[in-house]
């Protein structure tokens, strides 16, 4: 079976409907990216997967859990999905380490060595093995963002959304963090991003969704997507980037 399966997904805000339906699988260890405009409904999908928003209709599997209107159990859910956001929201009292170890001492019951190797290992895995007693406010945007990665991955979980995460930094530091995000989908891990960076897209993602006024407008194969897409709309969003 899929490890993600979004049937028939409503979300409604007041009597703004926001998502129309979306219906989406993703395999395991599969990289799919989401692509639109923004209001398209991307984020919102990606947050009713992880419960931040909880939908209207239709229903969600993920990871093992069963998400629906009728509510779900987020602190067991969220063991094993991981979410990265455009803002780090690092806290900016404690260090680094600090603030990756936080999570898995206080969900998981892990002693405090355990969860200081499992910091110091994910840290590693982001390339900032030696930040681990500095303070964010002494990093980039960039390292900050690594961090935060490094932080959902000290969860140990199965599934990572990734909301945006580049857009708020330049392209060199977009860069490094990308560089983390393929690595990551090297190693086997189950992903899905909502992204404007359509070169990574097309060139890391297995699948890309494309979504349009609240729907799934076109999906496949990311060189196909990208190099014969079917409608017009796909066509004239993703223009510049074809080849």
């Amino acid at each position: 079976m899929p490890i993600v399966q979004v049937e028939n997904i409503h979300k409604h805000f007041g009597s703004i409907e926001v998502l129309k339906g979306v219906s989406l699988n993703v395999d395991a260890g599969q990289v799919v990216a989401v692509i639109g405009r923004s209001g398209s409904g991307k984020s919102t999908m990606l947050r009713c997967l992880n419960g931040l928003e909880a939908v209207s209709s239709g229903s969600i599997q993920i990871a093992g859990h069963r998400l629906d209107s009728g509510g779900h159990h987020l602190r067991e859910l969220r063991k094993d999905v991981g979410i990265v956001f455009q803002s780090y929201n690092l806290f900016p009292h404690l260090t680094v380490g600090e603030n990756i170890m936080l999570a898995p001492r206080i969900t998981k019951g892990l002693s405090h060595d355990a969860v200081h190797r499992i910091a110091k290992d994910k840290l590693a895995q982001v390339g900032l093995s030696e930040k681990f007693d500095a303070y964010p406010e002494k990093l980039s945007g960039g390292q900050q963002q690594r961090v935060a990665i490094a932080r959902s991955l000290a969860m140990q979980p199965k599934v990572m959304l990734f909301d945006e995460v580049t857009s708020a930094l330049d392209p060199e530091l977009t860069g490094e963090v990308l560089v983390v995000m393929e690595n990551l989908a090297k190693e086997g891990m189950t992903m899905l991003l909502v992204t404007h960076e359509m070169g990574f897209a097309k060139s890391v993602a297995d699948i890309t969704v494309f979504m349009h006024q609240g729907k799934v407008w076109e999906s496949g194969p990311s060189a196909t997507l990208f190099s014969a897409p079917q409608t017009p709309e796909l066509r004239q969003f993703i223009g510049g980037s074809l080849k």
